[in-house]
């Protein structure tokens, strides 16, 4: 019996689902200079975005990440695995011309940041959400001017627009392709603060993970591990690391 044969139909019909993935066109992915950054080359040719406009960035790290991601592609080509690019493409086809709206949509995210809402029990998930981010509340008001309100359970409670208006202000600073690092950040995590304070540097990309993840954490431990959430997680973390690189890089 071939593996195929004995993947069971759930994993036959995802597999059949699955479009082709294209098939590797260059020998070599290079990163050059370009106008005023640093291009993506494939073969000594300069790769478009989606929208058709070239793939550079300011900073040639960034650039040389870029070629690693695509040099790194196999046979064929799986975006899934190329979240560097996505950014990257997102920062000059979408972001760098809704600069205003993407600022905004973090700070929605804001209005209901993950770290202000806490469990009420059990007591030790309640200790352990508070020991990781009652010190990301308290930076949040002492370096962003931030006051933001903690409560217990799901309920909505507003933030005061001093709050989201310091959020606001924090973003101003940041040009397009750390603003669409932040943006990816925020969503992964749904925390503008836990995306902020790895901009800022007061997180490492680990530890802005793991403080995202606590409520996870909790339900995997009581629950058990499930594969398929654990291969979407792996893909998040591809996401937030590719975009700590831009930050740590660009920022």
């Amino acid at each position: 019996m071939t593996e195929e044969e004995g993947e069971g139909p759930v994993r036959t019909s995802q597999r059949l689902a699955r479009p082709e993935l294209p098939k590797r066109f260059y020998k070599a992915a290079t990163a050059g200079p370009l106008a005023d950054g640093y291009a993506l080359l494939l073969d000594g040719r300069v790769v478009k975005t989606p929208a058709r406009r070239s793939m550079a960035v300011a900073e040639r790290p960034v650039a040389e990440a870029l070629a690693a991601e695509w040099q790194a592609q196999g046979e064929r080509i799986d975006p899934a695995t190329m979240p560097l690019t996505r950014i990257v493409n997102a920062t000059i086809d979408h972001v760098a011309g809704a600069m205003p709206a993407v600022r905004a949509e973090i700070v929605k995210y804001a209005g209901t940041d993950l770290i202000c809402y806490r469990a009420e029990a059990p007591q030790s998930l309640a200790e352990t959400q508070a020991s990781a981010w009652d010190p990301l509340v308290g930076w949040a008001r002492a370096e962003l001017g931030a006051p933001l309100i903690v409560t217990k359970g799901v309920i909505h409670v507003p933030q005061p627009e001093i709050a989201l208006a310091a959020v606001a202000r924090a973003l101003e600073r940041y040009e397009p392709l750390n603003l669409a690092s932040i943006s990816t950040v925020t969503s992964l995590t749904g925390s503008a603060v836990i995306a902020l304070g790895l901009a800022r540097g007061r997180l490492s990309p680990q530890e802005a993970w793991d403080a995202a993840l606590i409520d996870e954490e909790w339900q995997m431990r009581l629950w058990g591990r499930d594969e398929t959430a654990a291969v979407a997680r792996a893909f998040r973390w591809r996401e937030m690391q590719a975009a700590a690189l831009i930050l740590a890089t660009a920022g």
